[in-house]
């Protein structure tokens, strides 16, 4: 919705109108006021856009997702780091079902730009090696299964190695 600079602009100016509100003696509205900050700041660290999108994307509405995706023009600009190698991840899962080439340009920037948790930059390099096996790049595939293998601690990903593996005898 805001840039993300003018984020924390907005999380200043209104935590200066609590402190205000704090020294005229009105603590109830001094404290609403800085939870109103909260959530600005909340907002800066994860992006409310595509915060929607996951929620979309778990029910498997990727239409919905896309969607809300979509609201984020300049994603460099209006996200962090992290928030738009998570845009990249969002664009690359939905793709990947439909336009390969492009799926492997979004994930590939996604790991590029780093994901905050294992198990989804392991989800990242499984989908890059899903899409590499599918292009006949079978080294490419087992390399980027390694790293998956590595990453994946918890496990989470293990029935879907499995089935890689096989496809890739097949090759």
């Amino acid at each position: 919705m805001f840039n993300k600079n003018i984020k924390l602009v907005l999380a200043a100016l209104i935590t200066v109108w609590s402190v205000y509100e704090f020294t005229q003696g009105h603590i109830m509205n001094g404290i609403s006021i800085l939870l109103l900050a909260g959530l600005f700041i909340l907002f800066y660290f994860k992006n409310e856009f595509i915060l929607l999108a996951f929620l979309q994307l778990r029910k498997q509405n990727f239409a919905g997702a896309q969607k809300w995706l979509g609201y984020i023009k300049n994603p460099s600009a209006a996200l962090t780091r992290k928030q738009e190698g998570y845009y990249n991840y969002l664009h690359g899962i939905m793709l990947s079902q439909t336009n390969i080439t492009q799926a492997e340009k979004y994930l590939k920037k996604a790991v590029k730009l780093g994901l905050a948790m294992d198990h989804d930059l392991a989800m990242a390099k499984l989908q890059l090696a899903g899409i590499a096996m599918t292009k006949r790049r079978k080294r490419e595939a087992t390399n980027l299964m390694a790293e998956a293998k590595k990453l994946d601690k918890h496990g989470m990903l293990k029935e879907q190695m499995q089935m890689m593996k096989q496809q890739m005898k097949k090759i």
